[in-house]
């Protein structure tokens, strides 16, 4: 068997996070028992919920444990089975962690996935047409629920989650909006996911009443749904210009990740808008996956949903790359190439 490579979470972060909350180890991989595949992974995913499974408080989940290999979606390849359903050479996507392999029990229900790659490369799978992909699909059409016409808005536009949403809205008819950080960011929006406009929140240096007037512009009729993965004073901005029976799809609040609190300005819009805001935890879910993922996958195949991808490489560029991404400094899915 393999010796793998490991990264542990050493320390709970105080704050913002640092290279030094990780650990990287060697280890020797077990033996496999009956039922167990033993998988190479090729590509792990780096995801902004991770930061949140840091910290020690209450959460949807339980926190990502001490002295633990980093909780982690991964593509790969079996490289041994000892289950009938796994042959060596099968493509499969799983919850891997931060690990060169994973000995996985096949016999549980939903740990491994076989994926089709003749159509959608391989790495797709941890975004366009894998967790992140289906979470832009259920906030979208079971929270935002939109109508042709209907301008919608998401923050974090161009990561892996907001460029398949403005393909799933743009499919669907409406006018959307992005709000992302820099002008490379903006042009990629515009240029090749279709955007219909794109702010650069760095423009306005934190001003919600400066940001609101641009999405005064950018949105003459007002919004009608909203996308949040940030929060903070762009959530703020946002609400100043949401119609009345707007719907917002509570997905992220990066803002807040390293525990800072996050006053909303302006909670009586709530009301006074009659907006319907709903959080979701989209492995709440699951019984929508397919019916997202084959949306998904045909956006791909067509051409409609071209994602871009950031890719370190090498397990010990994780905790740099993770980092990097919750500063925004990606470019589409973040990725770390194993292989």
């Amino acid at each position: 068997m393999p010796r793998n490579t490991q990264i542990l979470l050493a320390s709970r972060p105080q704050g913002e996070a640092t290279v030094d909350n990780f650990q990287l180890v060697v280890t020797e991989t077990p033996p496999l028992q009956e039922g167990q595949v033993l998988v190479r992974h090729h590509y792990l995913s780096l995801d902004p919920y991770m930061r949140g499974r840091m910290n020690a408080g209450k959460s949807y989940a339980p926190p990502q444990p001490l002295g633990e290999v980093m909780i982690g979606a991964t593509v790969g390849e079996v490289v041994e089975s000892r289950h009938p359903d796994y042959a060596v050479g099968d493509q499969v996507v799983g919850m891997g962690g931060w690990q060169e392999y994973s000995v996985v029990d096949a016999r549980q229900p939903g740990v491994l996935r076989k994926v089709d790659t003749r159509q959608v490369p391989l790495s797709y799978y941890l975004g366009a047409v894998g967790m992140p992909g289906v979470t832009a699909w259920y906030g979208l059409v079971k929270i935002i629920a939109p109508k042709a016409g209907d301008t919608l808005v998401v923050s974090a536009a161009t990561g892996a989650v907001g460029s398949a949403f403005a393909a799933l809205a743009k499919a669907r008819g409406c006018r959307v909006v992005g709000i992302a950080g820099g002008s490379e960011k903006c042009r990629y929006a515009l240029d090749e996911l279709g955007f219909d406009a794109c702010i650069d929140y760095k423009l306005h240096q934190g001003d919600t009443q400066s940001l609101a007037r641009v999405l005064q512009q950018d949105c003459p009729q007002g919004i009608d749904g909203y996308f949040e993965n940030v929060g903070g004073w762009i959530m703020d901005a946002v609400m100043l210009r949401m119609n009345a029976f707007s719907r917002m799809a509570l997905c992220g609040m990066i803002a807040g990740y390293d525990g800072q609190p996050l006053p909303m300005s302006y909670p009586a819009l709530i009301l006074t808008q009659r907006m319907r805001l709903e959080g979701f935890i989209v492995s709440e879910h699951m019984d929508v996956w397919p019916q997202a993922l084959q949306e998904l996958t045909g956006l791909v195949a067509s051409g409609k949903l071209r994602p871009r991808e950031t890719i370190a490489q090498g397990l010990a560029a994780a905790p740099e790359a993770f980092l990097g991404m919750l500063k925004g400094r990606n470019l589409g899915k973040q990725l770390v190439k194993l292989i």
